[in-house]
């Protein structure tokens, strides 16, 4: 299934990726980039440098600076403006976004200022539009050189999911639809905030067998959190969860898992590239303790990240917690 132009509203590496790989599948795309060098040589240099280095893109979507021009004919967009800035990007949309097409959120992550959802903050400012999200294990560098890779296209009606997932899919992109929007928007944001833990504990040298208690665990968690917002256990157990969570955890090529390597090795942390994890570890560690649930790992991250605790006292502290059945 294709036709139609889609919009995709970002011009670093992922969206620069869904771009190219939704042309493949033979869509009419639209890629805008706040940054007129980026488009340049997107339209020029069949290249994006500064974020895909050393990739040429095949075929080449066309790109703009020019926010109306994007979204003029487009009958579906992708948005896939960092999760912090969703908010403002949406408030741009706000008279310009044609009525009742859908908006297809490609961020992963929880807004710290509200603790709302993506998709509830679409909701907030885009009322008329219909929300899905694209979530799964995939790396944007795989993605936009053709690699085989599966994800999950969420929407809270089934057919707008099962059309999207269609209207997305190609060779070697394969798009599963699911009618659990909320359950792929958790697994993707807390997996970020787990990448960072195992990340950290990679970076303090403390093994293998630390790094996979903390994946298993941490996936508890993220079970937790998740079933406490309605998400369903099997979406969790699958491509936008357990399988997004498998992929970050264990390749630097993911920036929150790199993140915690940093922070692991005590390196600077100024200057390096966006990681969703460190926003969504806050506001994720004061949802679990205000709902009551029980998310020591997600707690500890928070604390290191600001400074509170050390990543051996963190440790320390979860082998120290009482002993207790595993499926507790």
């Amino acid at each position: 299934m294709s036709g139609g132009r889609i919009a995709v509203l970002g011009g670093g590496a992922w969206g620069t990726a869904l771009a190219v790989t939704l042309a493949r599948a033979g869509n009419e795309v639209i890629l805008w980039a706040r940054d007129d060098s980026t488009v340049e040589a997107i339209n020029t240099k069949k290249a994006n440098p500064d974020y895909l280095t050393g990739i040429d893109l095949d075929p080449v979507p066309a790109a703009t600076s020019d926010l109306q021009a994007a979204l003029a004919g487009a009958d579906c967009l992708l948005s896939v403006a960092p999760a912090q800035a969703t908010r403002a990007m949406f408030e741009q949309h706000a008279g310009i976004l044609p009525a009742d097409i859908p908006i297809v959120l490609c961020a992963k992550g929880i807004e710290r200022s509200t603790g709302k959802l993506l998709s509830e903050v679409a909701d907030e400012l885009l009322p008329e539009n219909p929300v899905a999200a694209l979530s799964g294990p995939s790396f944007a560098t795989d993605v936009a050189r053709g690699l085989p890779t599966a994800v999950t296209v969420a929407a809270r009606k089934g057919e707008l999911a099962a059309n999207l997932a269609a209207r997305f899919s190609s060779e070697r992109f394969r798009c599963y639809s699911s009618d659990d929007l909320t359950g792929v928007e958790i697994g993707g944001a807390l997996k970020n905030v787990l990448a960072i833990a195992a990340g950290a504990v990679s970076g303090a040298g403390l093994g293998a067998s630390a790094q996979a208690a903390i994946i298993t665990r941490g996936f508890v968690e993220l079970r937790r959190i998740g079933e406490a917002y309605g998400a369903r256990s099997e979406t969790l157990m699958g491509l936008s969860g357990l399988g997004d969570l498998i992929l970050s955890c264990g390749s630097a090529q993911s920036r929150n898992f790199a993140y915690g390597q940093a922070l692991g090795r005590g390196e600077p942390l100024e200057g390096r590239p966006l990681a969703e994890g460190v926003a969504t570890a806050a506001i994720a560690a004061e949802i679990a303790a205000r709902r009551g649930i029980e998310a020591p790992i997600v707690a500890a991250v928070d604390a290191v990240l600001k400074g509170r605790l050390s990543i051996a006292s963190a440790v320390s502290a979860l082998l120290s917690r009482p002993l207790k059945s595993e499926l507790d």
